[in-house]
């Protein structure tokens, strides 16, 4: 399968040069680098070369077919939980990416889902670091149904996330996401209370609501093959009532309770930048302990085509702490 990345623009996109409009659209590149792919011939604007200051229209098809280079190593041991006609239910280990994208194709969930099956739509994405259960709709018409049930909120997951910090007893966490205007990472996002939130809901913050419970503390834990390590920790239940980019991520971040492992919304951002220039250090994963932020969807309950409830659970990854409960 040859890979090819297509995208329709959008209104916003009226007007505007395709080479500063693909830089902003797939920040995986820079302005530099898509020049260099232009010019290679490898982007064309509705089926034909074009250009770096070819003008957009709303609803211009605009394909790139990107040199087939090594992927980054991931971990491709999914485990399928439930099948039936209509769904999958996969358990995805950490490390594994759910769609192609930025350096993997063939490394993801949907390549390797496809060679079993001619129609895909993964319902419940997870981010490539997160684990645990995904829900994957073999036709239309189950995709359908899954897209109302998560417009209802009859779609429901369970997630399990462990912090550094002492976490309370319980939590609402009812606000709004958007950018972080005060990190380095573009995509960062931030989460703002509602209590903090009066006049800024209109500046196109998203809503956003998760109730968060302690199930678990620990002064220390001993992470198999890392060894002891000192807290405080807390193992969190996490039940987003919406379903956001980076929802369970930056509300943790924000409140003062990251997650192990987490990259960007952990400890320190200067270990995301690391990682994406390559140059982590040894001291850098002996901070981080865990190779992966430690988020992990626990369970996924929602109806068949019948109304009939189903419930499905996945055990943690082996790195995490054996005293954990699961």
């Amino acid at each position: 399968m040859v890979r090819r990345v297509e995208s329709r623009a959008g209104r916003e996109a009226e007007g505007k040069a395709l080479l500063p409009w693909l830089a902003g659209r797939f920040s995986y590149l820079d302005a530099g680098a898509w020049a260099g792919e232009i010019a290679a011939g490898r982007v064309s604007l509705n089926g034909r070369a074009a250009g770096p200051e070819a003008r957009l229209a709303a609803g211009d098809r605009v394909a790139y077919l990107p040199l087939q280079e090594a992927e980054p190593a991931v971990d491709p041991e999914y485990r399928i939980v439930h099948e039936d006609a209509d769904f999958l239910v996969v358990d995805k280990p950490p490390l594994l990416p759910c769609h192609p994208g930025g350096r993997f194709f063939e490394h993801s969930l949907w390549f390797l889902l496809r060679e079993r099956h001619e129609f895909l739509h993964i319902a419940t994405r997870l981010d490539r670091e997160t684990s645990g259960l995904v829900l994957v709709c073999l036709n239309k018409g189950s995709a359908r149904r899954v897209s109302l049930l998560q417009r209802e909120r009859r779609l429901k997951k369970r997630y399990l996330a462990l912090v550094h910090g002492s976490f309370p007893d319980r939590l609402e966490a009812e606000g709004f996401l958007g950018p972080d205007a005060a990190s380095a990472v573009r995509k960062k996002r931030r989460f703002i209370p509602s209590s903090a939130c009066s006049g800024e809901a209109g500046t196109g913050l998203e809503s956003c609501a998760t109730s968060f419970t302690r199930l678990m503390a620990a002064e220390g834990l001993a992470f198999p093959g890392r060894g002891e390590k000192t807290g405080p920790f807390s193992l969190v239940e996490a039940l987003p009532l919406s379903g956001r980019t980076h929802q369970i991520r930056a509300s943790l971040s924000s409140l003062g309770f990251p997650l192990v492992g987490d990259k960007l919304y952990g400890l320190d951002e200067a270990l995301f930048l690391r990682f994406a220039e390559g140059s982590l250090s040894p001291e850098d994963g002996e901070r981080l302990i865990l190779p992966y932020q430690a988020l992990h969807c626990e369970a996924l309950e929602f109806e068949d085509g019948e109304g009939c409830p189903l419930s499905f659970h996945a055990p943690l990854p082996a790195a995490w702490p054996a005293v954990l409960p699961k």
